[in-house]
This record gives structure tokens, sequence and C-alpha cells, in this order.
């Protein structure tokens, strides 16, 4: 079972890197330095995590155009890895690798970084409106839209990496850790899947379920980085561990310890697929690809 799961998922991860690829800027202009670099560290590789979430829900609720999907399948990666980029900058987490590679102030400086991770935030909205298409979808579309600009923004990613900054070197409470993991974390994965949702015309409640099942992914997937970061090698991680004592950043295993967390991840887990099992839509692949995330089996 575990041997097939690993060959569906690497070919449906192929698939969902060819979308994301053809979506990338041609690097040509003036402005080709900018293109290059955001090129460089979209195509450094990855799981291709979230836009593969989004298109198995998609998938799951009955949702059959490419056309309307896979803008927002690029868009979210180019969100995704715009907040690499910047987490990666010496004002932030100050890492020099990111899945195996040279990061993109490394190679590129800081400067051209941060303009890279601009560029990619705002090229990801360009991309996702190219699914208005002037038809009654387009209802469909805006509210994805809406989600997409929200979950990545200041009561979404943006607020959590606020208050994670703010916190390293100080004593926080576990409330405040997990409104750091809930918003750094879980508010794209909640956008990936709840975007699904929405674009194949799942009901009100059940894209609430979604998001709810997603947070608790979300939760359990950096409980797992937390434990990863005290236990995994670089080699594993594709980036350099330790990072997070370093910054002296508060995570889970800092406040309760390797035991708890692991414990807490594997509750997590099973609450979120408890809630998976009751939608409406069944989709089996999208069941292992959660468990898989969440305990990084695969």
């Amino acid at each position: 079972m575990q041997d097939m799961m690993k060959e569906e998922l690497l070919s449906r991860t192929r698939r969902t890197e060819e979308i994301v690829c053809r979506f990338l800027p041609e690097e040509k202009g003036w402005q080709k330095t900018v293109l290059s670099a955001m090129n460089y560290t979209m195509k450094a590789g990855g799981k291709r995590l979230r836009p593969l979430l989004m298109d198995e829900t998609y998938r799951m609720y009955g949702g059959q155009d490419r056309d309307l999907i896979e803008p927002f399948m690029a868009a979210i990666e180019m969100i995704h890895t715009y907040s690499l980029i910047h987490d990666d900058l010496p004002a932030l987490d100050n890492d020099d690798y990111r899945r195996g590679r040279k990061t993109a102030h490394v190679i590129y400086g800081e400067a051209m970084a941060i303009l890279a991770g601009d560029a990619l935030l705002n090229y990801a909205f360009e991309t996702a409106s190219g699914a208005f298409n002037g038809t009654e979808r387009d209802i469909r579309t805006a509210r994805a839209f809406q989600v997409l600009a929200a979950k990545p923004g200041i009561y979404g990613m943006i607020g959590g990496q606020t208050a994670d900054v703010e916190s390293e070197g100080c004593a926080i409470s576990m409330d405040k850790l997990l409104f750091i993991h809930k918003n750094k974390t879980a508010a794209l994965i909640e956008c990936a899947m709840m975007i699904g949702a929405i674009l194949a015309g799942a009901p009100e409640k059940e894209i609430k379920m979604v998001e709810a099942i997603a947070d608790k992914v979300g939760v359990a997937f950096q409980i797992q980085d937390d434990i990863l970061d005290c236990t995994a090698s670089s080699s594993q991680l594709g980036k350099p561990v330790g990072s997070d004592k370093k910054n002296e950043k508060n995570t889970y295993v800092s406040l309760v310890g390797i035991e708890q967390a692991g414990l807490d991840q594997k509750r997590l887990t099973m609450e979120a697929i408890e809630a998976f099992d009751q939608l409406s839509g069944k989709n089996d692949f999208l069941k292992e690809l959660l468990l898989a995330l969440t305990g990084r089996r695969y």
C-alpha cells in the first residue's frame, strides 16, 4: 500500500509541477534579473503540497474544469514560495539553504530576493485572475479569489509571521504559539483546500468543514516540522536543522517537549481524518495525502 501511495504521489506531484511551471514568466526584458530570481526559487523543487491539496479537494467535489483550477494552483505555490524567500532573508531566519539549494538572497543578493518575493506575491494574483472568463462561474472564482487574498494576509499568514518574529527570545503561552501555527502555517493549507472546494461548487457547510479539517492538518504539520527540526538531518529536510533554536524561536517542542508534541500531533491528525470521513465528497488519495503530510510518511 505504501509503495503504491509513493508511486501515485510521485506521479501527481510531477503533474502538479508541470502545471505550476507552465505559468512562470519568461526571463527577458530589463526586469530579467528579478524574473530569474523568481523562477530560480519556484523551480527549486518541493512537494507542491498546497496546489496538490487544492486540486485533490477540487476533484473530490467533482471539479473538472482545468482552466478554472490550474491558475489558482500556480498562484498558491507562488504565494508559498514568496513567503519562503522572505523567511530566508537575513532579517528573518537568515537561512542559506532551502530545498537543498542556496537561497535566493545568497544567489541574487538581498535586494533582489526582496523584489523576487514581492513579484511572486503580485504575480500570483495576476495568474489567478486568468481564471475569470465572463460567465456565471465567475461567482465562484471571485469567492475563491477572496480566500486567496485573505488567508495569506494580515489575518492569516502575515499575522502569524508577525507574532512569530515578535516572540523570538521571549517566553510565550500555548495560546500564542497556536495562533502562530494556525496562521503562519495552517492558513495556506486552509486556503488551498477551501479554494478547491469553492471552485468545485461544494456546499457552504462543507467548505467550512474543509476549513476546519485543514486547520487541524496545518497545526499537526507544523508540530511535526518542529519535531523534525530537532531530530532530522539537513539532507532529510533540504534546509538547515536547528534553525529554530538558533533564532530563539518558540516551538511546540520547546513548550511541551518532544513526547507530548508527538502525542498532540497524532491527536490532531486523527481528529482531522475523522472529520474528513464525514464529508460528502470522497477521495481516498487525498485522505492518504493528509496522513502523509502530517506524519511526513512519504
